[in-house]
């Protein structure tokens, strides 16, 4: 830490000591404390629903944006820790208010949970903004949950902090544990090679899922509750509990009663979430073996906070931090179970702590350095020594060239090493069904070589960018033994998934990007080490095949999706509404009590 940081967050340190809040300078305080009608009728309709003024008034109103609903496995648990937040509240002297949010259940939601990412931002923001907020308590996990909510919360400025829903228990078929979406995989491509029954995969879908909570793998839920931890959002070590464990109702509890603190600390997102705080989550998030969707939404999430983070800061410190994290998909045994057993996040981060801003602050007050201070790793399989790393570069790489001139991404730690350097045919599909009937199709002229390509699947075209892009290996191919080749899409793929599949092709070919040029038969050359991708057709050609293309009917003609469709950004810019990042305008000031 230098000394101009020193100063800057001891300076920090005694504003939330000796410049605390008065009860006065409560947000709240506007609408309940002026002696007029308006106000008197706010008060009027709390005291309707059987509470006192003593309960509320003068002490911080604390919203729980709680995303669980009936159909959301993952947040299952919600309507009961939500309880326990409030517990917390209350022992703080605090008010606790339930606010409701779009739930955004991954296994369910079609066509893809990613289209209303950005619905939950702004619900989780005006929700904020427009009721008698002094901070607020997020309560998510389900992999879009945890940016849209912090998104929403960074816009509109009161503190808050986010309570992860928690990894669900190991799954377990026959004495073999079973890991979230990565087995899913797996065991399906044995069935489709006939050897494994349908008696046995009921069995597999009974045993996969045994509780509530999040995907067990590093998928993109809990590598996006990692993040959240990491760049200050959560209580030490929160990321990482499973859902089921007690640790989890008593950590639901504690950030009930550190958010109280926090709103008279005024310790808000702008104070925590700085340009060094999403470094120390990029590189994090290399060292787990992260989702590919952590690009875009930590691209999202810097951007409302007003830091230029993008494409090249992943691929920078790609090159730096290796894989340590031995969790599938990446890793070959464990699940967060594990890794929680073994030290969780925090002793991870001990790990890798001279890859990190340590000066960072945090929800707790306190720096990232001193909240992960004495950590210990209890089992060095789990968690990897760096000379002992899985892979000594990070998960993901970013690579660039004329088929994708604004990026694309691949995870080679979960992909096979042959694929670093590879050249292949491309096997090119313009939507979902029509690739989903060919693979099924025995008769595919297709081999192991091929790249297989499906486009018009990204932000607009998909619409919404589906996690299409862990394109299922051909049938013929699947019964001859192969289980990977090199897939390409400007789509996404689940965190839990694995292989050569280079994803978020921008721009994508909806809107005309090069990857709508490429047909079946061209050769694609991948070059991991280089971080490059060519499509071997000339300039010349190229052109030509650009003046004949047309582009596809508009998805959307009304609603949501026709909002959508016209204010989506790119991949390479995290996919926020162009109308909602920091660059677009200020927004709007506090709403007027009349």
């Amino acid at each position: 830490m230098t000394t101009d940081d020193y100063d800057e967050y001891q300076r920090g340190r005694d504003k939330m000591t000796a410049h605390r809040k008065t009860p006065d300078a409560l947000r709240s305080a506007r609408w309940f404390a002026p002696d007029d009608l308006r106000s008197s009728g706010h008060r009027s309709r709390i005291m309707q629903m059987g509470y006192s003024p003593d309960e509320w008034m003068g002490k911080p109103l604390i919203a729980i944006i709680n995303t669980w609903s009936d159909i959301n496995p993952c947040h299952a648990h919600f309507k009961q820790r939500v309880e326990d937040v409030k517990r917390g509240i209350l022992q703080a002297g605090g008010f606790p208010v339930e606010l409701p949010a779009i739930s955004l259940s991954e296994s369910s939601v079609k066509p893809t949970t990613m289209l209303y990412r950005n619905l939950l931002a702004i619900e989780a923001e005006e929700l904020i903004r427009s009721h008698p907020i002094d901070g607020a308590v997020l309560m998510g996990g389900c992999d879009k949950t945890t940016p849209g909510l912090l998104m929403g919360a960074t816009s509109a400025g009161v503190p808050a902090i986010y309570v992860p829903a928690g990894p669900m228990l190991r799954g377990n078929y026959k004495g073999t544990v079973l890991g979230s979406g990565s087995d899913g995989w797996k065991y399906w491509d044995e069935r489709r090679a006939g050897n494994i029954s349908k008696a046995e995969w009921i069995g597999i879908e009974g045993g996969i899922a045994r509780s509530h909570g999040t995907c067990m793998t590093m998928g993109t839920a809990s590598t996006m509750t990692a993040i959240a931890e990491t760049i200050g959002m959560t209580l030490p070590g929160a990321s990482s509990i499973p859902a089921a464990d007690a640790n989890h109702i008593r950590m639901c509890s504690e950030s009930g009663r550190r958010i109280v603190e926090m709103v008279w600390e005024d310790l808000t997102p702008a104070r925590i979430q700085t340009h060094r705080a999403f470094e120390n989550a990029i590189a994090v998030a290399m060292a787990m073996g992260c989702s590919t969707n952590a690009i875009i939404h930590v691209i999202s999430m810097a951007r409302r906070a007003g830091h230029d983070i993008g494409l090249d800061d992943f691929d920078r410190m790609s090159r730096h931090v290796p894989v340590i994290a031995n969790i599938r998909p990446s890793g070959d045994k464990y699940l967060m179970e594990d890794f929680f057993y073994a030290g969780g996040l925090p002793s991870l981060m001990g790990r890798i702590r001279d890859k990190l801003h340590l000066d960072t602050l945090t929800v707790t007050g306190r720096t990232l350095g001193e909240n992960i201070a004495g950590a210990e790793v209890y089992n060095d399989d789990v968690i990897r020594t760096r000379d002992n790393a899985l892979y000594q570069e990070g998960a993901l790489a970013v690579l660039r060239g004329n088929i994708a001139p604004d990026g694309c991404v691949i995870k080679p730690s979960a992909c096979e090493k042959r694929f670093f350097k590879h050249t292949g045919p491309a096997l090119v599909f313009d939507d979902y069904p029509s690739m989903k009937a060919a693979v099924e199709d025995e008769d595919l002229d297709v081999t192991a070589d091929h790249v297989l390509i499906l486009r018009n699947a990204g932000p607009q075209g998909g619409p919404g960018m589906p996690e299409w892009g862990m394109l299922p290996i051909p049938k013929k191919l699947v019964k001859q033994g192969v289980r990977d080749m090199l897939r390409m899409s400007d789509a996404r793929m689940s965190g839990t998934s694995y292989g050569a599949c280079i994803l978020h092709v921008a721009p994508e070919a909806y809107i005309g990007g090069p990857f709508a040029l490429v047909q079946t038969g061209d050769l694609i050359t991948v070059d991991i080490d280089r971080r490059s991708i060519h499509l071997e057709v000339s300039d010349e050609e190229l052109e030509r095949r650009r003046a004949a293309w047309q582009p596809p009917p508009p998805r959307y003609s009304r609603g949501y999706g026709w909002m959508f469709s016209r204010h989506i950004r790119q991949a390479n810019d995290g996919c926020d509404f162009d109308f909602l990042q920091t660059d677009f305008g200020e927004a709007a000031g506090e709403p007027s009590i009349y």
